[in-house]
């Protein structure tokens, strides 16, 4: 399988270290509205510089409590415009996270109809947040297998093409899976994959 599409690679953000350098107060706790637009802020100008098909992965792993208002300043917020393409051709992973940092990022994601991959300390990956049913059957075969086609989709499924297709654009839509385009049996063909 030859790829043509974007080269793409990881980049960790390290949340202890942008929380040491914008708000210079010694906590490692994420708490208030205001300290949640500062760290995203700083996020937002380092996301600007990074090229298109970066995986930003955002580590909570030495975070200590993350509120409410942070979550829904940082991680809702962040989302909500990656969706809305200003950031490029990005993709945001959470990693590091602990139970109750689950919990408050869920809740965020989850009043304004968002989802986004993540991973918990114990290394188990995850969706916080929205999502439909049948979207959610899908993602959870992609996690399994790394990635699938639509041919693939729709042979495993048992669905039409069409139905197989848009369930794969619109989780790469959402920015769930990475898409790109391979050449396979002398055609071009859409591979979709886990973040």
């Amino acid at each position: 399988m030859k790829g043509r599409g974007i080269n793409l690679k990881m980049r960790k953000y390290d949340l202890y270290t942008l929380l040491k350098e914008e708000l210079k107060n010694g906590s490692s706790h994420l708490v208030t509205r205001p300290s949640g637009q500062a760290m995203r802020e700083r996020i937002e100008r380092d996301i600007s510089k990074e090229k298109d098909g970066e995986v930003i992965a955002l580590d909570f792993s030495k975070i200590g409590i993350i509120d409410y208002s942070c979550a829904d300043e940082i991680v809702a917020k962040l989302i909500s415009r990656l969706l809305g393409g200003e950031y490029g051709d990005k993709y945001i992973l959470l990693t590091g996270l602990n139970e109750n940092q689950k919990e408050n990022i869920e809740v965020a994601l989850e009043r304004k109809d968002l989802a986004v991959m993540a991973e918990m300390r114990d290394g188990g990956k995850i969706l916080l947040g929205g999502l439909n049913n049948y979207l959610k059957e899908t993602l959870h075969l992609i996690l399994k297998r790394g990635k699938i086609t639509a041919k693939e989709l729709s042979e495993i499924m048992r669905l039409e093409a069409n139905t197989s297709g848009m369930r794969l654009l619109n989780l790469h839509k959402k920015r769930l899976v990475i898409r790109t385009e391979v050449t396979r049996d002398g055609g071009r063909v859409w591979v979709y994959e886990r973040v």
